[in-house]
């Protein structure tokens, strides 16, 4: 990796960490425009939305740091490719997240450098296993992913606003696990049952802090 890239990587984990990010798509709108200003929202309502979106900003910077860990741990340069390009993609689900949070008059998760630095670590592991089993992991990952969006859909009930980003996220993540799974070898189940657990603890935790 040229000093360049080393620089560039750099940047963007600062950037994933502060909630300070490019957005290359407009954020997505609900076709419920009436409905969707948080002032139609109880505090109840606001604060639970505020959760979520919280969760979701906090698996956004995870998801850097997985990619920036597998460009790292690869040496295949179209993987290379491939995962810079989810990156960026993911990179507009960061900066809906974080404006979504704004409005809300909320914040991100205060522990987003300890989540940003341990998915750096599990990504680099992951990836140090070889290219398929690297696979894998980001197309289990993604899909988890989406399991968790779903979960979010239901019960952001009257936050429209919300759901709009969090449906076109949900259709990203599926597209994600589709490409980035081709290939890739199946995560064994006790894997699988780890990262859910893994997952749940993280959820939990930045739905609060």
């Amino acid at each position: 990796m040229t000093l360049d890239e080393v620089i560039s990587e750099f940047d963007r984990g600062l950037r994933s960490m502060a909630g300070v990010s490019r957005m290359s798509r407009p954020v997505p709108e609900s076709n419920v425009m009436s409905e969707s200003d948080e002032s139609q929202l109880t505090e109840k309502e606001c604060a639970h939305s505020a959760g979520l979106m919280r969760v979701n900003h906090v698996g956004e910077v995870c998801a850097q740091a997985l990619y920036q860990a597998q460009k790292l741990a690869t040496r295949t340069l179209e993987l290379k490719a491939d995962f810079e390009k989810a990156a960026r993609e993911e990179e507009d689900h960061l900066a809906w997240t974080s404006k979504r949070l704004k409005d809300l008059d909320s914040r991100p998760s205060l522990l987003n450098p300890l989540w940003y630095a341990g998915a750096l670590a599990i990504g680099f592991a992951a990836g140090r296993f070889g290219d398929r089993a690297s696979l894998g992991f980001m197309a289990e990952t993604e899909r988890q992913v989406e399991q968790h969006l779903d979960g979010h859909m239901q019960t952001l009930t009257n936050d429209h606003a919300s759901r709009a980003i969090v449906e076109q996220m949900r259709i990203d993540e599926a597209s994600h696990a589709a490409a980035i799974g081709s290939g890739g070898s199946e995560m064994p189940f006790p894997v699988r049952t780890l990262m859910r657990v893994a997952s749940k603890v993280m959820t939990r935790t930045a739905y609060y802090i």
